[in-house]
């Protein structure tokens, strides 16, 4: 379990320094962008905020899904900065970007153009770093490689 959780993927330099750059900026987009501005506004976003219609989130009062959306928003961009946990990190921001995408935004157009005030592009585009991420793990610059030590050198 624990190499599910702190294994960092690759430890190729060249690699590691993209996928640092792409974790740092994607999370810190999504924790400055999203996930402070909601907790803030925490009463205000309450008031209005969707509640997703299949099961079993559609139990939740709406207090609880902006906390899930916090959660998700702050949370899991802040652990993904860290590189923390990185793919249940990013396995919980990509499932909050779905239900963003699909319920939330779900009758808005694919693409932002003129006239258009919301679409599915933006949470589409947090999901595929996310994605990105699940795949590929942390690399060597993050706290998942200082948990987990590998014993023995991978061959590919």
């Amino acid at each position: 379990m624990r190499a599910f959780f702190f294994d960092c993927g690759t430890r190729d330099a060249t690699a590691s320094l993209g996928i640092l750059v792409l974790r740092v900026c994607t999370g810190l987009m999504m924790v400055f962008g999203h996930g402070l501005p909601k907790l803030r506004n925490f009463d205000a976003v309450a008031e209005k905020f969707p509640v997703p219609d299949f099961f079993p989130l559609s139990y939740m009062s709406k207090q609880v899904s902006l906390g899930a959306c916090i959660t998700g928003e702050l949370v899991a961009a802040s652990l993904i900065v860290l590189g923390l946990a990185t793919r249940p990190a990013a396995f919980l921001l990509g499932f909050t970007m779905v239900v963003a995408a699909f319920h939330v935004h779900g009758a808005a157009p694919w693409f932002m153009g003129p006239g258009v005030d919301a679409s599915k592009e933006p949470a589409l585009l947090y999901l595929i770093p996310c994605i990105a991420l699940i795949f590929s793990g942390a690399g060597s610059y993050s706290f998942d490689s200082l948990l987990h030590q590998e014993r023995r050198r991978r061959r590919w």
